[in-house]
C-alpha cells in the first residue's frame, strides 16, 4: 500500500541575519540557468553576492529578503526585492533582484510561493509594477513568470566587442 506524501506548508518570512549563510550559497543556482556564453560562473554569482552582502550589511529603504521555509525550520529559498525607479515614468516600483530555491524542492511550488510573496510585498508598498530580469536562455523560469502573468516589456542586446567583429 502506498501512502501518499502529504507536502508541507511553506511558510515565507523576512530574512534576518541568520539567513545570510543560506542566502549567499543558495544565489549560486542563478549562474547555472541560461546564462550566455561570455558570462562566467563566477562572474554571475561574485556580482549577485555583492548584491546580497550589501543587503545584509546596509539594507536600502524598502529593499527586503524573504525566506521560503518548510514546517518553520528548513530553509527551501529566498527572495530578493529592490525597489527601483520606472525608466519611463519615473514612479517607484517593486523589483525582483533574484529569487532561487534549493536544488532539492525545484518544481514544488516553492519559487511561484516566493513570487507571489514578492507581489504581496509590491502591492503593501503601493507600487503598481513589479519586474524582474531573467536570461534569455532560462526557459524554465520564463514560463513560470509567463504563468504568473508577468510580461516582457523589454529585451536587452549586447554585442561582445572582444571577439574583434565590428
Amino acid at each position: 500500500m502506498t501512502i501518499p506524501r502529504v507536502q508541507s506548508e511553506i511558510i515565507i518570512r523576512d530574512a534576518d541575519l541568520d539567513d545570510r549563510d543560506f542566502v549567499i550559497t543558495t544565489v549560486r543556482r542563478l549562474a547555472t540557468y541560461g546564462p550566455p556564453p561570455w558570462r562566467t560562473f563566477d562572474e554571475i554569482v561574485a556580482r549577485e553576492q555583492r548584491a546580497l552582502h550589501a543587503f545584509f550589511d546596509r539594507p536600502e529603504p524598502g529593499a527586503a529578503v524573504l525566506i521560503a521555509e518548510r514546517n518553520g525550520e528548513e530553509r527551501l529559498g529566498y527572495a530578493y526585492l529592490e525597489v527601483r525607479e520606472d525608466y519611463f515614468t519615473g514612479d517607484q516600483c517593486g523589483h525582483i533582484s533574484s529569487v532561487a530555491v534549493i536544488e532539492r524542492v525545484d518544481r514544488q511550488g516553492v519559487g511561484s510561493a516566493l513570487m507571489r510573496a514578492a507581489e504581496e510585498w509590491a502591492r503593501s508598498k503601493g507600487f503598481c509594477h513589479l519586474t524582474l530580469n531573467v536570461f534569455a536562455a532560462n526557459y524554465r523560469a520564463r514560463e513560470i513568470y509567463e504563468h504568473l502573468n508577468f510580461q516582457v516589456e523589454t529585451v536587452h542586446y549586447v554585442k561582445v566587442l572582444d571577439d574583434g567583429s565590428v
